[in-house]
C-alpha cells in the first residue's frame, strides 16, 4: 500500500494528505476545484461524480481515503472495490457502513470506513478499556467538538460539515441496553458532565459506536454513545428541527445553522470514555478524559476537530501499510489496539496532549 488517493481537499482531507505524505506514501490529492495554494503532494482536478474517470484513477492506486459528504460515499466505495484497492472513510452514517459492510465480504482490499473522531478513534479507546476488565458490564462513550469561547444561546461553531451533524441529530441512534441492541431517538438521554471545571451536557446521536453493539452484544451488556455540548444546547436543536419541523429541510437547515454559526479558529474536542466491571472479583470503573485543542502540526495551526480526525486515520492508514492490520475484509474500529495506534507516526498527535 503506497500510492494513495485523497477525495476532497477541505480541512481535513488536505491535512489527511499531508499527512500520508510526511508517512512515506505517495499521495495524490483530488477535487472538483483546486485551491491555489501549493501542495507538497500531487494534486488533479477531476469530476468526483464520474465514474468512469474514477475508476481509470483507481486502477493507477493501491488505496482510496474519501473525506467527501457521507452521501457520496457508497458509490465511492463500489468503485475502489472494483478496482480491487484499500478504501477508507470518516463517514458516521449507518446505511453507508452497512453498504461497505456488504462489500468488504468479496473484496480484495481492506474496507474500512468510520475512521475518524467518532466513529474511529472513541471506539479504540473504548475497546481498550472494556479489555482491562474480566467482565465489563458498561461502557459510556462521548465526544465533542466545540468552539472554546462560545457565544449566545446555541454555544456553537459548525467545525465539521454540516450535513454531518444534522444526519446524526436525526437519524436513530443503536445501543446496547441489558444485553439487548435497541434502537432511540437521537438527542434523547440527556445528561450531566464535567471535564476540568467545564460543564456539559451530553445527549445520543447517531453513528458515534460504528459496529460496537454487534461486536459486544452478549458480551457487554450496556454500551452507549453520546455528543457532548455546551448546557442548552439540546433543547434548542430540538426545538429547531423537531417544533419548527426543519428536520424535514435537512439541506436548508444545514445552510442556516452554519449561516448562523460559521467555523472558528479556536475550536476544542473534549473526549470522554469510561467503563465499568470487575477485575480480580472486585467492581472498578476506568476513564480516559481528554483536551484536544488546535496544535501546529507540518508547519502551520491546525483545528483540534481537523487534526484530531485526519490523524487517527492516517495512523490506522500506517498500521495497514505495516502489516499490523488486516490487508482484506471489514475492519472494525474495536479491534485496533490503542497502543499501537498511540505508536504510529501520526497516532502520536494523541499522546503529545495527555494530560
Amino acid at each position: 500500500m503506497e500510492k494513495v488517493a485523497v477525495l476532497g481537499l477541505g480541512k481535513v482531507g488536505t491535512l489527511a494528505a499531508e499527512l500520508l505524505d510526511g508517512a512515506g506514501f505517495r499521495v495524490t490529492g483530488i477535487d472538483m476545484q483546486l485551491k491555489s495554494q501549493s501542495m507538497p503532494f500531487d494534486i488533479k482536478a477531476l469530476d468526483l461524480s464520474d465514474v468512469s474517470i474514477l475508476a481509470e484513477e483507481f486502477r493507477q492506486m493501491d488505496a482510496v481515503l474519501s473525506c467527501l459528504p457521507y452521501h457520496l460515499n457508497t458509490a465511492i466505495a463500489e468503485i475502489a472495490h472494483g478496482a480491487g484497492i484499500h478504501y477508507f472513510d470518516l463517514t458516521e452514517d449507518v446505511p453507508t457502513t452497512k453498504a461497505i459492510m456488504k462489500l468488504a465480504t468479496t473484496s480484495k482490499g481492506i474496507m474500512a470506513p468510520q475512521c475518524g473522531l467518532a466513529p474511529g478513534f472513541i471506539g479504540i479507546v473504548g475497546a481498550s478499556l472494556i479489555n482491562q476488565f474480566d467482565t465489563c458490564r458498561s461502557c459510556k462513550m462521548r465526544v465533542g467538538a466545540l468552539p472554546q469561547n462560545p457565544t449566545g444561546l446555541m454555544g456553537y461553531s459548525f467545525n465539521w460539515s454540516p450535513e454531518g451533524v444534522v444526519n446524526e441529530y436525526l437519524n436513530d441512534c443503536e445501543v446496547l441496553e441489558d444485553g439487548e441492541i435497541k434502537r432511540l431517538s437521537s438527542m434523547e438521554w440527556i445528561e450531566k458532565l464535567y471535564i476540568n471545571g467545564t460543564e456539559l451536557e451530553a445527549f445520543t446521536t447517531s453513528g458515534g459506536l460504528g459496529t460496537m453493539c454487534e461486536t459486544y452484544l452478549g458480551q457487554v451488556p450496556n454500551i452507549d454513545y453520546k455528543t457532548m455540548r455546551y448546557p442548552g444546547h439540546a433543547q434548542l436543536m430540538n426545538f429547531f428541527f423537531h417544533e419548527l419541523l426543519m428536520r424535514d429541510r435537512r439541506k436548508e437547515a444545514g445552510e442556516i445553522l452554519v449561516n448562523a454559526k460559521p467555523p472558528v479558529d479556536d475550536d476544542i474536542v473534549y473526549v470522554h470514555v469510561s467503563a465499568e466491571g470487575k477485575k480480580d472479583g472486585a467492581l472498578a470503573r476506568s476513564e480516559f478524559v481528554r483536551e484536544y485543542k488546535p496544535v501546529n502540526l507540518l508547519g502551520k495551526r491546525r483545528t483540534a476537530i481537523a487534526w484530531t480526525t485526519a490523524s487517527s486515520v492516517v495512523a490506522i492508514m500506517e498500521m495497514v501499510r505495516d502489516g499490523k492490520l488486516q490487508n482484506s475484509g471489514f475492519l472494525k474500529q474495536e479491534e485496533i489496539p490503542l497502543d499501537m495506534f498511540l505508536q504510529t507516526k501520526a497516532g502520536k498527535a494523541f499522546e503529545d496532549q495527555k494530560p
